[in-house]
Parts: C-alpha cells; sequence; structure tokens
C-alpha cells in the first residue's frame, strides 16, 4: 500500500527523465538534481533506452509520448534491466487504458503533465509497493461519458458553451445526450 514519503527515510539515486520536450526536462531535471538525485536526461526513446542499458536507474521519469516512440516502451524495457525500479509516467495526453497500461507494467504512479518536481518527488519516494490496478476499470466509453458530463456540470448546463469546451460540434453533443439519456432541454 502506497503512503507518505517519510524524510527519514528519503531515497535518492540515479534518476532517467525521457521527455521530448528539451525545456521541461531541463527544469525537471535542475528540480530533482536539487532534491539530490543524480539525474540523466534524454529526449528520445533510443537515447532512453541506451542510458537504460548503460546504467538502468533507480529511479525513472517518462513522458507518454516521445517523437514518433512512446515511454511504455522504455518503462518495459527498465522493469526487464532493473525489477526494482521506481518509474514514473507523466503525461499531457492521460487517459484511461494507458493509464491502466502503465500500471500494470509496473510503474510506480501516472500523473499528467505539467507535473511539478514536489508531485513527482513526492511519488518516487511513497513508501510502499505498486498501487495495485483496478480490477473492473471503467470502458474508455464510460470514461468520455463522465467527462461530458462533468464539462456539462461546469457549463451551467449550458449545451453550447459545453460543445464548445469539448470542440465539438452542438449536434453531435446532444445525439450523445440523447443516446445515454441525458435530459439536456
Amino acid at each position: 500500500m502506497r503512503g507518505e514519503p517519510q524524510d527519514d527515510h528519503r531515497r535518492t539515486g540515479a534518476l532517467l527523465i525521457v521527455d521530448d520536450d528539451h525545456a521541461y526536462a531541463t527544469r525537471l531535471a535542475r528540480a530533482m538534481a536539487d532534491r539530490g538525485y543524480d539525474v540523466t536526461t534524454a529526449t528520445t526513446v533510443t537515447d532512453g533506452r541506451d542510458a537504460i542499458d548503460l546504467e538502468p536507474p533507480e529511479f525513472a521519469i517518462f513522458d507518454l509520448r516521445i517523437g514518433s516512440g512512446n515511454g511504455i516502451e522504455l518503462l518495459e524495457h527498465l522493469i526487464e534491466r532493473r525489477s526494482d525500479a521506481r518509474a514514473i509516467m507523466v503525461s499531457g495526453y492521460a487517459n484511461l487504458p494507458t493509464t491502466v497500461s502503465a500500471i500494470k507494467l509496473g510503474a510506480f504512479d501516472y500523473l499528467a503533465k505539467p507535473a511539478d518536481a514536489d508531485e513527482i518527488d513526492h511519488a518516487l519516494q511513497a513508501q510502499g509497493e505498486r498501487p495495485p490496478a483496478p480490477e473492473h476499470p471503467m470502458s474508455p466509453g464510460a470514461v468520455r461519458q463522465e467527462h461530458i458530463l462533468s464539462v456539462y456540470e461546469r457549463s451551467n448546463h449550458n449545451v453550447s458553451e459545453t460543445a464548445r469546451r469539448l470542440g465539438m460540434h452542438r449536434r453531435t453533443l446532444q445525439r450523445i445526450f440523447t443516446k445515454h439519456g441525458v435530459n439536456s432541454a
């Protein structure tokens, strides 16, 4: 079970950051080095793989989308080389299926970008085992419906505003509401 990080048991060591957003990776590397990590960065899947092969790090932060590759590949590669590594996935494109996949493959956490250094450090330092993947995750359709309804609520039940915020045509949204029995009148 995951818990709070304990300052007296703080662990630092080699940390690999792989993100194709050079500015984000540089800022994060500096902040994590200030927290005591020995940081290496890479901006491509190939460079990340090479760094893992050279010396598998104790800690890793992988972006989900890295150029034409993805961080899931690197997560699998790292866990094959060092099963006790603590990896965190970060992404601006997080969705439930990729989150579940990352956790099942061995990620300790999955954070939305731009995750800050404190949030990432907290996740890396959390005591305990990897969190279990949900037994019955919501289907992508159910997650989408939940998101649409949440935007509808935040838009004060205004269909036009909801459609604008979701980037879809108003009629498309009305069809979705009709299909799922949502009264939008």
